[in-house]
């Protein structure tokens, strides 16, 4: 074993450049670090610039440097696919050859609201695709007056349900979420996520999600990274909503986030005080929720400096037996056309002080090679479902612990 404690943040969304076949997804051209760094006149970002995210692509405000401590290099995915769970399972050993059932166009369909009005014993309005603030100024008002549920979707695969908790509970609304999962289990309607959208306020100029928001998220169709580091007896952390995105599957421990800032808070007390032996798991969700999906690459680019801010908190107490990955799981180019995520390679950036001989690696085929890197560390065999390899030189550089 290399390293006793790996870290792996996603900084959801933030792709590297559009894959080659994302003229087939309607994104070809896109990119999302180089586009939003253009849009905010340059990134300042030294931490992450220190790493060597210069030598993946030429970003407004960064520069070649030298970087002996981190191997950077970009990924494709090979699922057919551009969204989160693809992208987070991907990363630990599922393909995943169709794309999940999505409901853009058309809202869901009669049958489905109807057996979800019937259950939950409320209205159902909305129901087509829209931003998650638009859509509350719009029947807000409405749905906290008479106490329906706001479902609506987006271009991923995503039934949401909006409710004002003065007028639908939490712990109802969660209930209403668990019955749109069942229901949403049959084939023909079967979408990737069910999001529980609390919100308060009294009226469309004051109305707020809450930081309640629930994940009812379909299993890894497989055996995952995640399964065999747990089976083997090593600590999985998830951090954010990576316990949403895998259902529970593989998870020792689970911590709620409210923002980037507080997930990032909570990685470096981790790294700090825990002396765990196994994965640390984040995913990082505003770049793509707040910024990404509403087109606002100014919000987006202060969200990078602000997250290259608290990784300069982080890096120092990463140890010599420690790795730190730093990737993302599609991209989201603020400025592209519509609000979806957009098919894009990832970056992985790989980081430990006792590296030696860091620099620009050859691209990989598959996020993949992120979950077989991390079982090889720990000399555990994948299950015969996974696909990827293992990164080598991230295990054969000179490690001084």
């Amino acid at each position: 074993m290399k390293f006793k404690r790996i870290f792996l943040i996603v900084m959801d969304s933030v792709g590297i450049g559009a894959e080659p076949d994302a003229e087939r997804f309607g994104d070809a051209g896109t990119n999302t670090w180089v586009h939003t760094a253009e849009a905010c006149h340059g990134l300042h970002v030294p931490t992450i610039n220190g790493l060597g995210i210069h030598d993946l692509a030429d970003i407004l405000g960064t520069s070649k440097v030298l970087h002996p401590e981190s191997y950077v290099q970009t990924l494709r995915e090979e699922s057919n696919g551009k969204d989160t769970l693809t992208g987070h399972w991907e990363m630990m050993g599922i393909l995943t050859p169709n794309p999940l059932v999505t409901f853009t166009d058309t809202g869901f369909p009669k049958e489905l609201i109807d057996e979800l009005e019937k259950r939950t014993g409320r209205k159902v309005i909305g129901n087509y695709s829209e931003s998650g603030t638009v859509i509350l100024e719009r029947l807000g008002e409405e749905q906290t007056r008479d106490g329906s549920l706001i479902v609506y979707t987006s271009a991923d695969s995503v039934l949401q349900i909006a409710a004002n908790t003065a007028t639908v509970p939490l712990e109802e609304l969660y209930r209403d979420c668990e019955i749109a999962r069942e229901i949403t289990m049959r084939p023909e309607w079967r979408v990737g996520r069910v999001i529980a959208r609390p919100y308060v306020g009294t009226n469309k100029t004051n109305f707020k999600r809450t930081p309640d928001r629930r994940d009812y998220a379909l299993s890894p169709s497989g055996k995952t990274a995640l399964d065999c580091l747990k089976e083997n007896g090593k600590e999985v952390i998830a951090i954010g909503k990576i316990h949403d995105i895998f259902n529970g599957q593989g998870i020792t421990k689970s911590i709620h986030t409210e923002s980037n800032d507080d997930g990032m808070e909570k990685t470096i007390a981790i790294a700090e005080n825990e002396d765990f032996d196994g994965l640390c798991f984040v995913n990082l969700v505003e770049f793509d929720s707040l910024y990404g999906h509403r087109r606002n690459p100014i919000g987006y680019g202060k969200a990078i400096e602000e997250f290259d801010k608290r990784l300069s908190q982080l890096l120092p107490l990463i140890k010599g037996d420690d790795l730190l990955l730093i990737t993302a799981d599609h991209g989201n180019d603020p400025t592209h056309t519509g609000t979806d995520h957009t098919r894009e390679r990832v970056p992985l950036l790989s980081y430990s002080p006792s590296y030696r001989n860091g620099r620009k690696l050859d691209e990989e085929g598959t996020f993949a090679c992120i979950g077989k890197t991390i079982l090889a560390n720990f000399q555990i065999q994948p299950s015969a479902n996974q696909i990827g390899h293992p990164i080598a030189i991230l295990l054969d550089d000179e490690v001084v612990k």
